[in-house]
């Protein structure tokens, strides 16, 4: 997979770029950075696809630091000279991380480069306090990089992408990096490049008329086997391979968070980390220190599927399958990269075996079956006694069951992957369940091979004692209320239904009030009137308009035409 030497590109590298490479390893160039860095340095836009693990992130570095550092006017403290847009943090740190190394060499241009997610560049154009105005930085930009294009754009950045573009300069170099040329991509070549010259770069040894998405270095793999059997499988394989470096994709941040923590319990002496994308802060530091693990396991969503290089993982494992095709390829190119080899495992149930066939064809991603280990204990009891033992794990698997069978009724490939054919009582097993869970899903389905555990749910306490304190303390509170609520009303069931109804009764008397208002009104209307009528008569009799015997007659028959109209009402 490996081209010429850095030396032989037609445009000459800085000497310290060069040094940068050797105190790297990086010897000999890869076909998307021979194909790339002279055609970005020579002032042309470029969109180039190359599949995952090819070495597209120094395909851009090295030609965005050439450009910088051949400006003829130098670029100022506040001026942004390039920026990298890349659709997870992880990734723009993994990005950072390598700039650095060359950055080091050229400690001038470290504060005019931006390496963001789209999102967080967006709000620093928007935001003009801390003394910033990105808008007027970035009027000297050269360079803009759009890595991982069709993550991007599957990410939902399209509107985020278009701002951005909006505040740059027209004048500037573009280079897009994508494993794969999608429709969304090739809008987006449209409006953000001119005229660009387009990359795409296959394996030596790949025919051309393949277009086999997986470096040919990795051995990819299925197992299929029940849902009640999958997670002593996992364990099994882990614990054969706990010298080695693993990656275990999860379908949700749920099931992220339960199999994080029951693999804990399972696999002793290796080193356990989860990440999803409902982490915050805590992601960048898990990821950091993982990248620098020599052995392990991290346990993950699809938020680690793209584009991040960790270094020397040997195996793949993919617990549930992506809910696309494009996504299991870029799951398994997190293993094999730059010449490496490495190995991929997905676990199917029988139902799903169809989908080999589908990526065949639909990803060219050739794959051989691994037959089931032999398991000499069966693991469930335990992953049961888990959730007995501690509230917070049976929680965690209540939330894992209900976020798997959500995201599986969501799948792209819904032929072969059809939540109505689910075998929910091997599936809640396999989630190590007590009970069943209410949800729309399982209405009118039939448990009958699953025994659900006798135990009053409430009893189970967390092990986490100020947890369960403070559960104590809603529990006795809620009690109260449903006491009220019984010496109240015999019917009254539940705090949203008495919720419900006090609204109903509130909304009654407001109306009621308003009816008393409107009453009122017309009461003091008709009064004004009469008293008005009184007026008249008396300025009448003061000006001798009328006499006094004429003002007693009129006076009394006003009177007593009021009263007969309050005997008749």
């Amino acid at each position: 997979m490996m081209e010429g030497s850095w030396e032989s590109l037609s445009v000459g590298l800085h000497e310290n770029v060069l040094q940068t490479l050797r105190e790297l390893c990086f010897t000999h160039m890869t076909p998307v950075q021979s194909a790339a860095i002279p055609l970005f340095m020579s002032n042309k836009d470029i969109a180039a696809e190359a599949i995952t693990g090819s070495g597209k992130t120094l395909a851009f570095v090295i030609p965005l630091l050439e450009i910088l550092l051949r400006r003829e006017e130098k670029l100022k403290k506040m001026q942004v000279g390039a920026i990298i847009i890349t659709p997870t943090r992880e990734l723009a740190i993994q990005i950072n991380e390598v700039l650095s190394h060359f950055t080091k060499h050229f400690p001038q241009l470290s504060g005019n480069i931006i390496v963001a997610t789209p999102g967080r560049l967006v709000d620093m154009f928007r935001r003009k306090a801390d003394g910033l105005h990105l808008a007027s930085c970035v009027k000297a930009l050269d360079v803009l990089v759009l890595d991982e294009a069709d993550r991007l754009l599957d990410m939902g950045f399209e509107a985020s992408l278009n701002t951005i573009l909006e505040f740059l300069p027209k004048q500037r170099r573009t280079g897009l990096f994508s494993a794969t040329q999608t429709q969304e991509v090739e809008n987006l070549v449209r409006a953000g490049l001119r005229n660009p010259v387009r990359i795409t770069v296959k394996e030596k040894g790949v025919a051309a008329s393949s277009c086999q998405k997986t470096p040919t270095r990795l051995q990819n793999y299925y197992m299929t086997c029940k849902a009640d059997e999958k997670f002593n499988y996992l364990v099994a394989f882990l614990r054969q391979r706990k010298q080695e470096k693993h990656l275990i994709f999860f379908s949700t941040c749920a099931c992220v968070e339960f199999y994080g923590k029951a693999l804990e319990s399972f696999i002793k002496n290796v080193k356990i980390m989860c990440i999803h994308g409902k982490m915050k802060h805590k992601r960048s530091k898990i990821f950091t220190e993982f990248r620098q693990l020599p052995s392990g396991i991290l346990v993950c969503t699809d938020v680690m599927a793209r584009g991040i290089d960790i270094p020397e993982v040997n195996w793949v494992l993919q617990y549930d399958p992506p809910s696309s095709a494009s996504s299991f390829v870029h799951r398994c190119g997190r293993t094999a990269r730059i010449g490496h080899h490495g190995s991929a495992l997905v676990f199917l149930l029988p139902m799903e075996e169809s989908y080999i066939n589908f990526l065949s064809i639909n990803q060219k991603c050739p794959m051989q079956e691994m037959k089931p280990l032999k398991i000499s204990i069966d693991l469930l009891p335990k992953l049961k006694s888990l959730a007995l033992a501690d509230r917070a794990m049976f929680e965690k698997g209540m939330k894992a069951f209900v976020s798997y069978v959500q995201a599986y009724a969501k799948h792209e490939c819904s032929l072969i992957f059809r939540v109505k054919d689910l075998d929910f009582a091997s599936l809640a097993q396999g989630f190590g369940l007590l009970k069943m869970p209410k949800m729309p899903e399982l209405r009118g389905k039939n448990f009958s091979d699953f025994t659900p555990t006798i135990i009053d749910t409430d009893s189970i306490a967390y092990k986490d004692k100020n947890r369960e304190k403070q559960r104590q303390k809603l529990l006795e509170e809620h009690k109260k209320q449903q006491r009220e609520c019984r010496g109240q009303k015999k019917f009254c069931k539940n705090k949203a239904w008495s919720k419900q109804k006090a609204k109903k009764e509130k909304k009654k008397k407001k109306v009621a009030e308003k009816r008393k208002r409107d009453e009122d009104f017309e009461m003091e209307e008709e009064d004004l009137d009469d008293l008005l009528n009184d007026t008249r008569l008396l300025k009448k009799l003061k000006r001798g308009k009328i006499s006094e015997d004429e003002f007693e007659k009129r006076f009394l028959h006003s009177k007593r035409k009021v009263e007969d109209e309050d005997t008749d009402d």
